[in-house]
């Protein structure tokens, strides 16, 4: 029986496969059930420092659901933080147009006084 601490660590899984002459690559059926991936379906494919890697568009859903779930405060919607943070500076814009308007006029009417 595991503790509720441990985790499970599964090893991963690797295969060896040839490019054909199409530049195709077969994915073996065992890792295309491991991953959930039918015939037909749409992958997304990136490579960093010479390493390809393949996700299902449900996969990269959930890793990046899974990373900014930590951001995540329950009850409070990202929509209504970003709409009030952009209200408040709107509030800022317009007080600074007020003040450069204010210091325009107060210079015109210097400017008046000394003419």
């Amino acid at each position: 029986m595991r503790g509720i601490m441990e985790t499970v660590v599964t090893r991963p899984r690797s295969v060896r496969s040839k490019i054909n002459q199409n530049g195709r690559i077969v994915i073996p059926a065992a890792i295309r059930q491991e991953m959930g991936l039918k015939a037909g379906e749409s992958l997304l494919m990136e490579v960093e420092d010479g390493v390809l890697r393949i996700e299902s568009y449900p996969a990269r859903i959930r890793r990046i659901q899974q990373e900014f779930a930590q951001y995540n405060r329950p009850g409070v919607f990202a929509s209504d933080e970003l709409i009030a943070e952009r209200r408040e500076e709107a509030r800022r814009e317009d007080e600074e147009i007020k003040r450069d308007r204010e210091l325009y006029q107060a210079r015109l009417q210097k400017a008046e006084q000394v003419a």
